[in-house]
């Protein structure tokens, strides 16, 4: 009788509390960086392939709800329920830029060209922030239908993707007209929302549900049942063909992105 393949988890220290958020750099030539983000307050970055620890970002002071690194992953940005959104030194762990807001920041994403930083959260407002003169006055984007919970930019920085913490789907906002031009049902709020490096697939997060949707055309293409609830997916920038997805059990799992099959775990309690 054949054996079932069984999963071997390769175990390294952790987060203290569940991961809400993770991401994954655009490959650079040192490689590609992971990011996770968690309750615990300190955003920790990874060598992308490993797994392994590189350093941890220590600042905040309440939970991190979401992180990112920029196209070069020389810096890194969080959201967090200290009421700010940080810009990093993702060498040096220093802070470059703290921006007040004045409630929970529960998304933040910087633009492909890395000269803007998008916010989003309790506040239901999305804002943009022109890092190349972080004193100016910051853009805001039309008032959000709820709580902000996720936010990324499409690829050609003219369009946004928001989710809400109340409700389903996701929302493409026009950065010109500053209006909902497009939304992608789900059943459940959507956690986590990014679109893949080549540009091809949006990855969403909802419930125990992983979702991959073509971002061109918008159709679902596929969607995977998870082992629990999950707060964030990120598909791997470097093939294309796993991704990882963690939440509430503060596990972070790899999986075949062709057949949803988990493969590894690399890091937990």
């Amino acid at each position: 009788m054949d054996k079932k393949k069984i999963a071997v988890p390769l175990v390294c220290h952790g987060h203290s509390r569940p991961v809400v958020d993770l991401f994954y750099s655009p490959v650079t030539l040192d490689g590609f960086f992971l990011i996770s983000a968690s309750k615990d307050s300190s955003p920790m970055l990874r060598n992308g392939e490993t797994g392994d620890w590189i350093g941890t970002f220590e600042g905040h002071k309440g939970a991190v709800w979401s992180v990112c690194l920029d196209t070069n992953a020389l810096r890194a940005a969080s959201g967090s329920a200290d009421f700010t959104a940080k810009v990093w030194n993702a060498l040096t762990g220093d802070i470059l830029h703290s921006f007040e807001h004045k409630h929970i920041v529960r998304a933040c994403a910087f633009s492909e060209d890395t000269r803007l930083l998008l916010t989003g959260g309790r506040e239901k407002v999305l804002r943009i922030y022109d890092l190349n003169h972080p004193e100016a006055p910051l853009r805001e984007v039309d008032k959000s239908p709820g709580s902000v919970r996720t936010v990324s930019w499409m690829h050609s920085d003219q369009t946004l993707l928001s989710s809400c913490t109340d409700m389903g789907g996701v929302r493409l906002w026009d950065v010109r007209s500053g209006k909902i031009v497009q939304t992608l049902e789900t059943k459940s709020p959507v956690t986590s929302a990014e679109v893949s490096q080549d540009g091809r697939y949006i990855t969403t997060a909802d419930g125990a549900t992983v979702k991959f949707w073509d971002a061109g055309h918008f159709g679902l293409v596929k969607s995977y049942n998870m082992p629990c609830t999950v707060e964030s997916a990120s598909l791997e920038p470097k093939y294309g063909n796993k991704f990882i997805a963690g939440g509430e059990d503060m596990w972070v799992r790899v999986f075949d992105f062709h057949t949803g099959d988990e493969t590894v775990s690399i890091f937990s309690p």
